[in-house]
């Protein structure tokens, strides 16, 4: 109990046994309560207790492990410390157990042991008469003096620490204001030390001893900090860190907590979280809602959950590159011969970048442009966009949108969802640290869409150029300048693209490759590559340029090269166990001086793959054909024209051109006509058009055979083989009229024409779009006329020369001329029409 005399304990207390501390008075502390005997204590007395007399009881400190504890009590210290339980904390995992915090009150000598079970109780005198402690600072002789030196010790170690933590400045108001005999206690409690040496300070019961056991202690803590101290002037910041004050409290009414390594090292995160947000080099509006945060992070407890928020979006903040660029290399003549080595062909692109090299030498402040790279798989869209990175000297990053149908990807989360990140474009820019990057937005055109909203939506800020200097991610909330970010989107067709995204968008056509550029791009890039893929040198490894043609049109049918680097990474493969074996084999003949009966018996001897030991090992025809099999495409365009009704018509597909068959057949019926290889809407119109054309001039080009119409008694039936594919578009109409044509005639299509071309009512021929991969795809299979309208004749100029020398286009505006192209000598008619000339 209080009074102002000082405090008065019952003289019989519960003794509570404790091995992990000494409780000092003046001092509190946590004691974990796990055994039987003190288990039993905090039930009986603590939890059934009602006055305040119970709540005070006796604290022996240095018994046995409570491991070993057993039913016999242990010898008690003589002295313990009356404590007044503050706090009880029960808990029943991983076992039943309470936690008390006690706070130390005074001394006391256990006089007798009233009774042992079911927790001690003893009769105790007390030994500090705490009253005498009210005139304190009237001592004097050697206690004063030993009382005055511990005072300026003290004083001293507070002056060490750090004065601006709160709890450092409250430690030194406690100093003036606590009695100086309490003072050994209490800071006994807080600096590093034993518990032997506690314990020591708890058995002085005379002052002046006390005051000459705790003296050595704090002077040694002393010498400590100053050691640390020296150790440390290269941080002149930490020179006030301790990290030998551990928790603890005071004299009671005046309890605190000691945590000074935690509250100094949040004070230097802070200190240097807000450096840095200053030295980012913000906007205003972004440095002022950062300063804002930082505000609120400083008044925030971290054990809030807001706290670990708030920090990340800080630090989100800090790593953004608001100011840092990279300066462009914009050397014209460098940047073109670079082009050139890591891409053969594509001129349309390396063209742009040359463009926009050379404006940026004019105009610094030039925005970053948006382009769209459209084009078949295969054809180097991505790595030409990695080259472009690597001529203007910048970073690249790239981001795969294919398949992504939530909005978030785009814009970011706003902070209120658990979980919240910024979006990938953000991100990006943080991954390349710099604000002027090259951002590769690939398969823009295979965006998805769901319930959480249309990322392709979301893209219209990213690429409007007058739009994305500000733009505003969910997460940050704050806008951020992609003016000077060179977005290039890449894509097989721009069908699935929506039009306001592709309006925003510069559009460059990425055609796939003739045969020639074909040969060259895999002698200059994919053969090196592969074979130091594979381990293999040219010494060891040739493969001609025929054997590249042959690969090309007979084992490969694509407008990229990917087909093809793979059919040549499988003759590394197999010329690979060759060498390895090399030592192995027997024979060293060439295989191009192999007779057919060599060539059996190696094939028996060596698993079927003829590959000799000599080096180089060159690869002709006949080693292509064991290691890749046979043929995949043949050159059957001939054989399937043997007879009437079939023609050869051109489609664009996002894989590049394909030849088309329309094949067409009659029987006896009603005038019915069937069509048949999944067509769509467009080209089953295109079919009765080119039927109402063909009976509505059947005079005129002879295929009635006796009647008005060549249909009466007669089924057409129209088919368009690769019947799993689907088939759209008004680009057959001149091949189903031809093929129509052919069948009512009796006569046979030239084997060598292909066609192209949209069809109206009266007969004229409309333009069609992808000419170019068309083309390239009739040159493949070895075509050698093109018939296209005529309005298509601006679309030959961006043909290879060399394609077009090998090619006879026939530039038509009517099915008259159709007819007449597609057709040996000819397709006559009765009357010959005047020229209608087309007004659409």
């Amino acid at each position: 109990m209080s009074s102002n005399s000082g405090i008065q304990i019952p003289s019989r207390l519960p003794l509570l046994c404790t091995h992990d501390g000494v409780l000092l008075p003046g001092s509190t502390m946590r004691i974990s309560v796990d055994t039987a005997r003190n288990m039993q204590l905090v039930k009986s007395r603590l939890l059934k207790g009602t006055s305040l007399k119970s709540t005070i009881i006796g604290v022996i400190p240095n018994t046995r492990d409570p491991e070993h504890d057993s039913d016999e009590l242990p010898s008690l210290h003589s002295i313990g410390t009356a404590g007044l339980a503050v706090q009880v904390v029960g808990s029943n995992w991983p076992k039943p157990h309470y936690t008390l915090l006690i706070t130390g009150l005074c001394r006391f000598r256990v006089t007798q042991l009233l009774r042992e079970r079911p927790f001690p109780v003893a009769e105790v005198e007390q030994l500090d008469k705490l009253e005498q402690y009210t005139e304190g600072d009237q001592a004097d002789g050697e206690l004063g003096e030993l009382s005055k030196r511990f005072y300026q010790a003290a004083v001293q170690l507070v002056g060490m620490l750090d004065m601006s933590v709160p709890v450092v400045a409250k430690l030194r108001r406690l100093l003036d204001s606590l009695p100086r005999e309490t003072l050994p206690d209490v800071l006994a409690s807080m600096i590093r030390t034993s518990n032997k040496e506690k314990l020591q300070v708890l058995d002085a019961v005379d002052l002046e001893e006390r005051f000459k056991k705790a003296l050595p202690l704090l002077t040694r803590q002393i010498e400590g900090l100053k050691l640390l101290q020296k150790t440390r002037k290269l941080r002149p910041d930490d020179d006030k860190r301790v990290l030998a004050i551990r928790k603890g409290g005071v004299f009671p009414g005046r309890q605190f907590s000691l945590d000074e390594e935690a509250e100094d090292e949040d004070s230097d995160d802070m200190a240097m979280l807000e450096k840095k947000v200053k030295a980012a080099a913000m906007p205003e509006a972004a440095l002022r809602v950062c300063l804002k945060e930082l505000k609120r992070l400083k008044k925030m407890p971290q054990s809030m959950p807001e706290y670990a928020l708030t920090r990340n979006y800080l630090e989100m903040m800090v790593e953004l590159p608001w100011s840092k660029s990279t300066t462009d290399c914009l050397d014209i003549r460098a940047a073109r011969v670079l082009l050139d080595n890591d891409h053969y062909a594509m001129e349309k692109l390396k063209r742009r970048v040359l463009e926009y090299l050379a404006v940026r030498q004019l105009k610094s402040t030039l925005k970053g442009p948006i382009l769209c790279f459209v084009g078949p798989p295969g054809v180097g869209k991505t790595s030409v966009g990695r080259s472009i990175a690597r001529t203007l000297g910048r970073e690249f990053h790239r981001i795969a949108l294919g398949g992504v149908c939530d909005q978030s990807d785009i814009r970011g989360h706003r902070r209120t969802y658990v979980g919240s990140m910024p979006g990938r474009i953000i991100n990006g820019l943080k991954t390349v640290g710099v604000n002027n990057p090259v951002f590769l937005l690939d398969e823009v055109d295979k965006l998805g869409k769901s319930l959480q909203g249309d990322p392709a939506a979301a893209l219209l800020e990213v690429l409007d150029p007058e739009q994305n200097h500000s733009f505003t991610d969910h997460y940050l909330n704050v806008p951020f300048d992609l003016s000077q970010v060179l977005f290039i989107a890449t894509a097989n067709t721009t069908a699935t693209i929506p039009p306001a995204l592709l309006d925003r968008m510069e559009v460059l056509q990425v055609p796939g490759y003739t045969q020639e550029e074909k040969v060259e791009i895999a002698h200059r890039h994919l053969i090196p590559h592969q074979l130091e893929q594979h381990g293999l040198t040219p010494q060891q490894l040739q493969i001609p340029q025929d054997t590249t043609k042959d690969i090309i049109s007979k084992y490969t049918r694509e407008a990229g090269v990917r087909s093809l680097e793979r059919k040549i990474g499988a003759i590394c493969r197999a010329v690979a166990v060759k060498v390895a074996e090399g030592h192995k084999v027997s024979r060293a003949e060439s295989p191009t001086e192999q007779h057919a009966d060599q060539n059996a018996e190696n094939k028996e001897q060596d698993s079927g793959i003829a590959a000799p030991p000599e080096m180089p090992i060159v690869i002709d025809h006949i080693a292509l054909k064991d290691i890749l099999g046979p043929p995949i495409f043949e050159m059957e365009v001939s054989e399937r024209l043997t007879l009437p009704g079939v023609a050869i018509g051109l489609a664009w597909t996002p894989m590049g051109g394909e030849i088309m068959f329309v094949e067409a057949s009659r029987m006896e019926g009603e005038g019915q006509l069937t069509l048949t290889g999944q067509l769509g809407d467009v080209m089953k119109e295109s079919a009765h058009l080119a039927i109402s054309w063909l009976r509505s001039n059947a005079k005129t080009y002879f295929l009635t055979n006796g009647s008005a119409d060549p249909l009466e008694g007669t089924d057409i039936h129209l088919h368009f083989p690769a019947g799993a594919v689907t088939k759209d578009g008004p680009s057959a109409g001149v091949t189903i009229v031809t093929c129509l044509a052919s069948l009512l005639s009796g006569r046979l299509v030239r084997s060598d024409v292909a066609m192209t071309g949209e069809i109206t009512l009266r007969g004229l021929v409309l333009p069609v779009g992808g000419i170019k991969d068309k083309v390239l795809a009739a040159h493949r299979a070895n075509l050698k006329r093109i018939i296209i309208p005529k309005r298509n004749e601006k679309d030959l100029e961006e043909i290879p020369a060399h394609v077009r020398a090998d090619l006879d286009f026939v530039l038509a505006s009517t099915l008259d001329e159709v007819l007449n192209a597609a057709f040996d000598g000819g397709f006559p008619a009765a009357v010959s029409h005047p020229q209608v000339a087309s007004k659409l």
